[in-house]
């Protein structure tokens, strides 16, 4: 029966690698159902009810995106959106908060529009194969950039911004031990490497006192918050332009990252296109309007399901299994604490480096591929954000091909979509 679900034999692949290919998936990304609630109970959102609704929010979709799409990707509220939701609409603009959920359901209603009509879709084909393969790598640095925060490599910096950290500090040392040990096993192709040494760096944390062991295992969910979102509320006129920046933000973060993984997991074809990504997008679409009904923000494609990758995972079932284990965590929350960041720094890195491997086939001796794709790939890691590094892509392909004068070169939708991404860093705050 799983072989005919999910077609291991055909992905090469078998169900016990794509388990384990979920646990790790699961262990990057499990942070989210603390650091979600924790954002947004800046926003005025009990912190109890939205760990449990964050959880939900995450099984649902992903637990989807495993069986109509039979692709390894899983889905939690997206990192970045949450904070703008919570610091800039609600407390910058003075909105309730069941208000700002709303405008998340209504973008995310905008955004399955578009799917359905393959406008989505069409926006994704039209991007040239050098920024795609930019994007990937650009994403790797951020995956690794947000590992070396976590390991404590890279520290803020009041007049620099970041700067170096220290190896007196205990977490540094234990990260750094877990990287090694990650290493290691790789080199002698140990299967579940990356699992292995989340684990291991899990124990270690534990044993120098750096994680702590929960205070209860398990814990009746609340969920006194679901559905409580106004979408009348959000369908003002003086909030389009606060709807169109989550859309701008929420349609090319997804984008992002499904590229920078297929890429990663070989389901990139020749032309660059991704079989199914009809099927990827609507899921997504989906996504964001379930995450504003459950109130924890808007729920999209994560960039941690690479890690899940790198250890083999290729079919839905390894997505299958994150949604499992977001389903357990709506009682279980208080266990998954047990896994630190630190413990989860040293595979961060690991998959960042993977995925930027796909640098060495940008044509980097040819100016109209080469600078788009730098700009997209320096950009992203040094804002935090995919859609800012692919808007900046976008513009610099388009405009560099115009003055070239080879616009007949340059897809309609790219034109389009760079006026788009123009306009919303305009009208972002």
């Amino acid at each position: 029966m799983l072989e005919r679900l999910f077609k291991f034999k055909e992905n090469d692949t078998n169900a016990r690698t794509e388990v384990l290919a979920g646990l790790t998936t699961f262990m990057t990304m499990a942070y989210i159902i603390f650091v979600n609630p924790a954002i947004l109970e800046a926003a005025g959102l009990p912190r109890v009810p939205t760990i449990a609704a964050t959880a939900l929010a995450a099984a649902v979709p992903t637990l989807l995106m495993g069986f109509f799409t039979n692709y390894p990707f899983a889905l939690a509220s997206g990192m970045g959106l949450n904070a703008v939701l919570a610091y800039s609409v609600v407390v910058g603009m003075g909105l309730p908060w069941e208000t700002a959920m709303g405008i998340i359901f209504v973008e995310g209603a905008i955004i399955t529009v578009l799917v359905l009509t393959r406008v989505r879709e069409s926006v994704m084909n039209a991007i040239p194969m050098s920024l795609k393969r930019a994007i990937g790598v650009g994403i790797g640095l951020l995956i690794a950039y947000t590992g070396m925060q976590y390991a404590g490599w890279i520290v803020k910096h009041p007049e620099t911004l970041t700067s170096f950290g220290s190896f007196h500090e205990t977490k540094t040392v234990v990260a750094t031990a877990g990287l090694v040990f990650i290493l290691v096993l790789m080199a002698w192709r140990v299967r579940g490497a990356i699992l292995i040494g989340i684990l291991g760096t899990t124990v270690a944390a534990l044993a120098v006192g750096v994680g702590t062991f929960p205070t209860q295992w398990v814990g009746v969910p609340d969920f006194s918050t679901l559905g409580r979102l106004d979408v009348l509320g959000a369908l003002k006129l003086g909030l389009v332009a606060t709807i169109f920046a989550f859309l701008i933000v929420d349609f090319f973060d997804t984008m992002g990252t499904v590229i920078g993984i297929s890429g990663e997991a070989g389901y990139l074809r020749e032309d660059g296109r991704l079989p199914r990504l009809g099927r990827v997008l609507l899921v997504d679409s989906l996504a964001a309007m379930w995450g504003a009904m459950c109130s924890a923000s808007s729920v999209t494609t994560y960039i941690e399901s690479a890690s899940g990758v790198s250890v083999g995972g290729r079919t839905g079932l390894t997505a299958v299994t994150v949604g499992v284990l977001f389903l357990l965590a709506v009682f279980f929350a208080p266990a998954v604490s047990i896994v630190p960041k630190v413990a989860t720094a040293p595979a961060l890195i690991i998959v960042g480096f993977l995925l930027m491997m796909v640098v060495k086939d940008i044509p980097f001796d040819n100016l109209e591929e080469a600078f788009p794709a730098f700009l997209t790939i320096i950009v992203i890691p040094l804002t935090l954000s995919i859609s800012r590094g692919i808007g900046y892509g976008f513009i610099a392909y388009t405009l560099v091909k115009l003055m070239r004068g080879k616009a007949r070169e340059i897809h309609p939708l790219m034109i389009v979509v760079s006026v788009l991404f123009a306009l919303s860093f305009v009208i972002q705050p």
